[in-house]
């Protein structure tokens, strides 16, 4: 039914931006929740950022100020802009709707 599909990593310097897109199948974004998580090299999958239904968004404090979560309708996307970028901000970010997982997109930041 839902199916998500990440894209936009890659590798970029530290103080970087990068925009990841999950393009979402199945469901309209407008009308349905959606968070973007990450899990790091060795570490716990971790909340980034999360819109509710209603489309209020909060991110999560490590990245607040420098992370924006968004939906476009009329692409039916959900996004992360992703700005000043640090190291520790590498790993692979997810998105998640319905308790559906997209395969993910590798982010690395380079020092």
């Amino acid at each position: 039914q839902v199916q998500l599909v990440e894209s936009g990593g890659g590798l970029v310097q530290s103080g970087g931006s990068l925009r990841l897109s999950c393009e979402v199948s199945g469901i309209p974004v407008n009308f349905n929740a959606a968070a973007w998580y990450r899990q790091a090299p060795g570490k716990q999958r971790e909340l980034v950022a999360k819109i509710t239904m209603l489309g209020r968004t909060n991110v999560e404090d490590a990245m607040k100020g420098r992370f924006t979560i968004s939906r476009d309708i009329t692409k039916n996307t959900v996004n992360l802009q992703m700005n000043s970028l640090k190291p520790e901000d590498t790993a692979v970010y997810y998105c998640t709707m319905k308790n559906t997982w997209g395969q993910g997109t590798q982010v690395t930041v380079s020092s």
